[in-house]
């Protein structure tokens, strides 16, 4: 394919950032890659992968003539970079970003960005528990969803052009409302991910009261907890204080249907619970027709598998 882009700036090199290059790379997507992150360790990795043609400490200098700039920094970092970096940038450049919460990187990266330079935001639903520049993989992306969620008025070509350097990586493009994406991925991603997390949480505080017996028996159910509850915490940190009304909103709609259960279980209400359970073994099944999960019985996470708990 020929570049979309004579010259990509990635700034953040983790995971997504990683992946990113190299599948940039893999698909001839830009003639030139500039990596620019804030860890000295990130840049000497980024370096030996040779994941870029130049890799810079100062994000200003990597989006020097850039056709298209990438922020894959953590939600509460895009403000500072985007104010860093927003001189630097030339008349026609697209910014666009990877963060789960669309609605905060329009209020904290937009403010920043002069005059014929256009913001699309972007969100690939796709990732690992796994962070650092080693962790990427080009194949990361393949059959995902990317959800881009540009405001009213954006430049139509822009977005054509991030569409279409998604898609060339793999990912399945979806255009959103910022909001709409907002609440979608507080219960897609956002609330399942606070649950792991409070869920491994309890079972550490029981330790001593079990003797060891949570992580000595943990079975399929807990072990995926663990999986999600091991993603970046600043990433998840920065989601849950950058979404906090579509989470709270989502959250008060799951105690409700969690006290419900519980009064199932209470009043031992056998045909609610198989009726619920019924109804959830069939979603689990629709995401595997829909080929974002596997029909393995360890759910693909076997040795070497990539589970998808950063999103």
């Amino acid at each position: 394919m020929n570049a979309v882009f004579d010259r990509l700036a990635i700034i953040g090199i983790g995971l997504i950032g990683s992946s990113i290059a190299r599948a940039a790379r893999e698909h001839g997507l830009a003639k030139h890659i500039a990596i620019a992150d804030a860890s000295e360790t990130h840049r000497k990795q980024a370096q030996d992968l040779k994941l870029g043609d130049s890799v810079h400490n100062d994000a200003a200098e990597a989006v020097k003539d850039a056709d298209l700039v990438l922020l894959c920094v953590p939600l509460g970092a895009n403000a500072a970079v985007a104010a860093h970096i927003g001189a630097a940038l030339k008349k026609g450049a697209i910014v666009s970003d990877v963060g789960s919460c669309k609605q905060a990187v329009i209020r904290d990266v937009a403010p920043h960005l002069p005059e014929g330079v256009h913001l699309v935001p972007g969100h690939p639903v796709a990732g690992t528990e796994h962070s650092g520049p080693q962790a990427g993989f080009a194949a990361l992306f393949q059959n995902r969803w990317c959800i881009l969620t540009p405001e009213a008025g954006t430049d139509a070509a822009a977005v054509e052009k991030v569409k279409a350097f998604w898609a060339a990586i793999g990912s399945k493009v979806e255009i959103m409302e910022p909001r709409h994406h907002d609440l979608v991925l507080a219960i897609t991603s956002h609330v399942p991910h606070l649950i792991a997390y409070n869920i491994v949480g309890t079972a550490d505080d029981l330790e001593t009261v079990t003797e060891s017996e949570v992580i000595k028996y943990s079975a399929g159910g807990f072990r995926d907890f663990t999986r999600i509850a091991a993603s970046d915490p600043t990433m998840w940190r920065d989601v849950f204080l950058n979404n906090r009304e579509a989470v709270l909103e989502m959250l008060g709609r799951f105690t409700e249907d969690l006290i419900a259960l519980q009064r199932a279980i209470r009043w031992g209400e056998g045909d609610a619970l198989f009726d619920l359970f019924t109804r959830t073994r069939a979603i689990r099944r629709a995401i595997i027709d829909a080929g974002q999960e596997t029909a393995a019985p360890d759910f693909g996470r076997g040795a070497g598998a990539k589970g998808d708990a950063q999103s």
